[in-house]
């Protein structure tokens, strides 16, 4: 308990009176009584509102499971402790305090994680007293993926004088997670409908791919290529009287993407990836984990850098949770991260061939680190490099000296810094293109996107390859 405000005024009228009463012998009376006349108040406010003010229990009701990003609607409701039943039993037990604060201060502990502008709340205590209970509501907004804690509820408490203020904490915890908003992959149509929003290719496209799928006959519009000539004559060996019209109808071998192969995702969580290219990445991985699954796929997941943690290839659209649930709390932070170490844990893992898409923000350096790892992935698996784009270095690069604003017959100069960063820049993205080629000449596989694009081109490179029968 701790004074309110109109302690701090009564106590300071009460000093400027005293300083009054030096030099005055009636205002020295007056302060004395009057210090008389207030404590028995002081000390009567105290009382009250430690002993006879009736304490709050609040209850708060909310979803466990929410989206990054998308707003929450939270219920709490506060009852009076001890509220007499309106229908009392046998047992039940009555109020002992018969009164409510005067002032009452709501505020409600929530996690960092999250932002809300609604606290600390008023709430009317002559509502509270007229019906037993009260409900109050107030939105929140996730930002931050991950676990989150509601450790309780805080009540400042006013006396009937306003001398004193009365902090008193409840309770009542409340655990949950914040997940990647993937609500629209919940849905029925939900690939098809995200493909379209996001300018994704075609998943299937009838009669191409790898794998046989089944015979039928020829319709007008086929390839000829898809004729399979043997299934053709043997139909025009068959000696029924229509031979003749048989031998005009073609058996079409229709083919579809391979299935049943293996998808290793290896997700950088140090310093190359900051916050907003790692949420790219992070959405981009589980958006190709759902359409890899969708296509009979095994998926399987490994992080290093700031956390080391592996997830085993599995099967299923039930798999996909468990993903998520092992992903959905991972972030960067500015730590070193090796992906020599991290492809040499992979390969100690996998036992067949995996399509293994590292993603990270490659640079010079990483030539060498990982010319020695690079060709026993090749031999056994197919890789691909995925970094984004440096946004930055694309703009110094790209630079050009401003025109004369009048005349235009010669362009300004640089300054020597400005000289300097802009063939840096170049120099930079100049190695960058010097490696991802480098790469590509020795067989595999790279890709350098932006954020926005990240999870479209991620897919679209994934069905390229599914298509193409490289994996």
């Amino acid at each position: 308990m701790k004074p309110g405000k109109a302690a701090f005024i009564a106590a300071l009228a009460w000093l400027l009176l005293g300083a009054g009463a030096f030099f005055s012998q009636p205002l020295f009376l007056i302060w004395f009584l009057s210090a008389i006349f207030l404590l028995p108040f002081v000390l009567f406010d105290a009382l009250f509102l430690n002993f006879l003010s009736c304490r709050i229990k609040p209850r708060r009701d909310m979803p466990l499971t929410l989206a990054q990003g998308e707003p929450v609607r939270v219920k709490i409701t506060l009852q009076r402790e001890g509220q007499r039943n309106p229908s009392p039993r046998r047992g039940d037990t009555y109020h002992r305090r018969f009164f409510i604060p005067a002032g009452i201060l709501l505020f409600d502990l929530f996690p960092p994680s999250m932002d809300c502008d609604t606290f600390p709340a008023f709430i009317n205590p002559k509502l509270l007293k007229d019906n037993g209970s009260l409900v109050f509501t107030y939105t929140l907004i996730p930002r931050e993926r991950g676990p989150w804690n509601f450790p309780g509820m805080e009540f400042l408490f006013s006396s009937p004088l306003r001398f004193w203020r009365l902090r008193v904490f409840c309770g009542c915890a409340c655990r949950g997670q914040t997940y990647p908003d993937f609500k629209k992959l919940k849905s029925g149509t939900a690939l098809r409908g995200l493909m379209e929003q996001r300018g994704l290719r075609e998943i299937r496209q009838r009669g191409q791919g790898m794998e046989f799928r089944s015979l039928r006959d020829y319709q007008e519009g086929d390839s000829v290529r898809s004729i399979d000539w043997r299934a053709t004559s043997r139909r025009r060996l068959d000696g029924a009287p229509g031979a003749l019209m048989a031998m005009q109808k073609f058996i079409i071998r229709e083919y579809q993407e391979e299935q049943d192969q293996q998808i290793l995702f290896i997700l950088d969580t140090g310093y190359r990836l900051p916050g907003p290219q790692f949420d790219s990445a992070l959405n981009g991985v589980l958006l190709l984990a759902y359409t890899a699954l969708k296509h009979g796929d095994a998926t399987a997941a490994l992080s290093f850098g700031t956390t080391e943690r592996w997830v085993p290839p599995r099967k299923g659209m039930s798999s996909f949770a468990l993903l998520m649930n092992r992903l959905y709390d991972l972030h960067s932070s500015p730590v070193p991260s090796s992906p020599f170490s991290a492809l040499e844990n992979a390969l100690s893992r996998l036992r067949r061939r995996t399509f293994i898409v590292l993603i990270s923000n490659f640079r010079e350096e990483d030539g060498e680190s990982l010319s020695w790892i690079l060709p026993r992935i090749r031999q056994r698996h197919l890789l691909l490099l995925v970094s984004f784009r440096e946004k930055e270095a694309e703009t110094l690069a790209r630079r050009s000296p401003a025109m004369a604003s009048a005349s235009m017959e010669a362009p300004a100069n640089f300054s020597a810094a400005e000289t300097l960063e802009t063939a840096a820049a170049f120099s930079y993205l100049a190695s960058r293109r010097r490696l991802y080629q480098g790469w590509e000449h020795l067989g595999l596989l790279t890709l350098e996107t932006s954020p926005e694009d990240f999870s479209s081109a991620l897919i679209n490179r994934y069905l390229e390859v599914k298509r193409s029968g490289r994996l």
